[in-house]
């Protein structure tokens, strides 16, 4: 069985989660308190970060990586497409939000100096995303993907992280909303996730 060692209040093992729950597997998640990690994490992990998924003597980090993996070893459904040219256009684009938009969660997470930089920038960055869902449902169209888990975590915590986005990004959040009322995205909640969102 799988373990996924995962920060209760985390976005990117919450990105893990989500995936799991959406291919309805047999896994086990460990809770992890991310003021207070257990040892281990530094011997399975050398960054000492969650999430870490460990599949018998496979320990991988690194949430894309670790949901790249569950796709492809349990392939239904498909979070990745199949077309190796549009695969490669939802890599590019799990790296630019990684790069444009992930950045600003560290900052998001621990506040600090750089704190209303990161909330200007992260939404600037959704604002711009807003018009791609006046034309369709999801990231990549019809289906929901790799990109839809990706940035999720990002829309539940809006509220909690301090940030208010404008009228431009109301398809935006109607789009936010067909995600959040996903089974696969309930489930994966954990109780201090829950309270996040009135």
């Amino acid at each position: 069985m799988m373990n996924l060692y995962s920060g209760t209040t985390d976005p990117f093992s919450h990105r893990c989660r989500i995936v799991l729950f959406e291919k309805g597997m047999d896994f086990q998640v460990i809770d992890v308190d991310l003021y207070n990690k257990p040892e281990d994490i530094a011997v399975i992990n050398p960054y000492n970060r969650v999430p870490v998924l460990v599949d018998r003597d496979l320990v991988l980090y690194e949430s894309n990586i670790i949901n790249e993996y569950i796709d492809e070893r349990f392939p239904h459904p498909q979070l990745m497409p199949p077309d190796p040219i549009l695969r490669a256009r939802a890599r590019q684009l799990l790296h630019t939000f990684e790069n444009e938009i992930f950045g600003s969660v560290v900052e998001l997470e621990e506040g600090g100096k750089a704190l209303d930089k990161a909330k200007q920038n992260v939404r600037e960055q959704l604002t711009q995303l807003a018009p791609i869902f006046t034309k369709q449902k999801y990231m990549l169209g019809d289906d929901f993907s790799m990109l839809d888990v990706a940035i999720a975590p990002l829309l539940w915590r809006l509220e909690h992280y301090g940030i208010e986005l404008g009228k431009a990004a109301a398809p935006l959040m109607k789009y936010a909303e067909r995600i959040f009322s996903r089974q696969g995205f309930i489930d994966a909640l954990t109780p201090s996730e829950k309270v996040m969102r009135r």
